[in-house]
């Protein structure tokens, strides 16, 4: 524990600096504005910006980065209260009971819960990163191929698993990003493969324009089709912010219990963090002695799912930081950040660049101390903000897009990726198609077929060597086991319910 201490001071002392202080702002300000102005979400806007942080400092960029991330986690919060439309996915649940206190004249105290919910939720997951974060990378770096191929087929079978939809269109999507991942060089031979000889893409598709396409361009167009939305934002100052004594007592244990089940399944690959909210409002309306109040304004509705909704944003960095291995696509937009900033994600992180591994804890509960400052005193701007039509947006966004894709190699060829990669986008959306898997194993295809390589070279070929070694036995059969529970008639029963809510 004194370790973890002496570490976190070293990680303050790194997160502290008007630079990084400043960035963490940004990142938390910009957050919290994208989970207000429902239509982008976090994935597009930090595909958006990982042009930029190819400038900045590495861990500069991932603390703006991180606080976009768990920023609109608190961002779509405000719009789920008080206009009852969710800024984020993972805030639909809020709008149950959050926009019906609103009507009730009780914004004040919904969004203050929320927030100090998240604050307390974030903190408590944070010191959980900072605690098994440590022990994580000490049993993974003694990993060997064999190891590392089984853990990243469990996490693309668990992408599969909890990825919202059909769970066959879920796998086509990962063999999808798998076959873009492979395109390139060959890594042994260095022969190319599948470049159709444009020279651009001789070394493999550029992440950044695949996520930019995919998430950015895509939302644009999906957002430009619908029609103006009949925004019904409340009117007048939002008074008595500080919830009542009732209040807190009524939150406190919800607010426990949610930062309890954000944290385990924030850890889990796919959906695990967005699923966090459902279960909670899930268990809070069945361990209540008066379920009837839940959708009609019951705070713990509110309490227990913001709660969630934070740590599991908060944890899902515990395998990114730890293994290398992205557990959702917004954790994949880090690799790839890490990436062009020339750091490997994985284990050998925490000892070649303690700085940057601390320091990204650290700014964290800075960051989370910032976001209750940011959405606290300024929920009239965001009010203000909801009203402004989207067609005076998305022109500014397009362009920025182009911009900072084309900056990163000065080539038109990445620009017009962008535009069909978009198409494809906007295409697998509009067909129920979700593109989260289709990242996540775009980003560890290539770590996939490396680590195969070379555990078949070590056994001379022989395939035995996956299941001979305790480890990755296990993480094999967990991934059949999480294949073969899906396929139950009750729990493919129940996963449709939950992915119908969201949608």
């Amino acid at each position: 524990m004194d370790q973890v201490f002496s570490n976190l001071a070293l990680g303050f002392g790194a997160a502290v600096t008007p630079i990084n202080l400043g960035l963490c702002f940004i990142g938390a300000l910009v957050g919290t504005l994208i989970g207000v102005l429902p239509g982008l979400g976090p994935i597009a806007t930090i595909a958006i910006l990982l042009p930029i942080t190819f400038y900045l400092d590495p861990l500069g960029a991932l603390i703006m980065l991180a606080g976009i991330y768990y920023g609109a986690q608190y961002g779509g919060s405000t719009t789920a209260i008080l206009v009852n439309m969710p800024g984020e996915t993972s805030s639909v649940v809020t709008t149950l009971d959050g926009h019906q206190m609103a009507r009730q004249g009780r914004a004040g105290p919904a969004l203050a819960i929320a927030a100090l919910g998240s604050f307390f939720a974030g903190s408590v997951a944070t010191f959980l990163v900072a605690l098994f974060g440590p022990l994580l990378a000490g049993i993974a770096q003694k990993f060997g191929p064999a190891e590392y191929f089984s853990l990243m087929l469990t996490g693309l079978v668990g992408a599969t698993v909890l990825a919202s939809g059909s769970v066959v269109k879920a796998v086509a999507m990962i063999l999808v990003g798998l076959l873009l991942g492979s395109v390139g060089s060959d890594i042994e031979t260095g022969e190319p493969r599948m470049t159709f000889g444009i020279p651009q893409i001789a070394e493999g598709i550029n992440f950044t324009t695949l996520a930019v396409g995919l998430f950015g361009i895509a939302e644009i167009l999906r957002n430009l089709e619908k029609h103006a939305e009949d925004r019904s934002v409340l009117g007048g100052r939002i008074i008595g912010l500080m919830p009542t004594w009732r209040d807190i007592k009524q939150s406190a244990l919800p607010v426990l219990r949610g930062t309890g089940i954000g944290s385990v399944l924030g850890i889990l690959p796919g959906n695990g963090a967005v699923l966090a909210p459902y279960a909670s409002y899930t268990l809070e309306k069945k361990l209540s002695k008066t379920p009837s109040r839940f959708g009609k304004g019951a705070i713990e509705g509110v309490a227990g799912p913001e709660s969630a909704n934070n740590a599991g944003a908060q944890t899902s960095f515990i395998p990114l930081l730890t293994l290398g291995i992205p557990p959702n696509a917004v954790m994949a937009m880090m690799v790839g950040a890490m990436t062009m900033q020339g750091i490997i994600p994985g284990p050998t992180v925490m000892t070649e660049n303690p700085t940057l591994f601390w320091g990204m804890i650290a700014s964290m509960w800075i960051g989370n101390a910032m976001l209750v400052i940011i959405n606290l005193p300024l929920v009239g701007i965001w009010v203000r903000l909801l009203r402004v039509p989207y067609r005076l947006l998305f022109p500014a966004i397009l362009l920025f897009c182009c911009i900072g894709v084309y900056t990163i190699n000065s080539s038109h060829v990445d620009v017009l990726l962008v535009a069909l990669f978009g198409l494809v986008g906007y295409f697998l959306l509009k067909h129920g198609f979700e593109p989260a898997p289709l990242l996540l194993a775009f980003v560890l295809g290539p770590l996939l077929e490396e680590n195969l390589r070379r555990a078949l070279l070590i056994a001379r070929g022989d395939p035995a060597i996956f299941i001979t070694r305790p480890i990755s036995a296990f993480l094999l059969l967990v991934a059949v086991g999480l294949l073969a529970v899906v396929l139950l008639p009750s729990v493919r029963k129940r996963r449709e319910e939950v992915f119908h809510e969201e949608d």
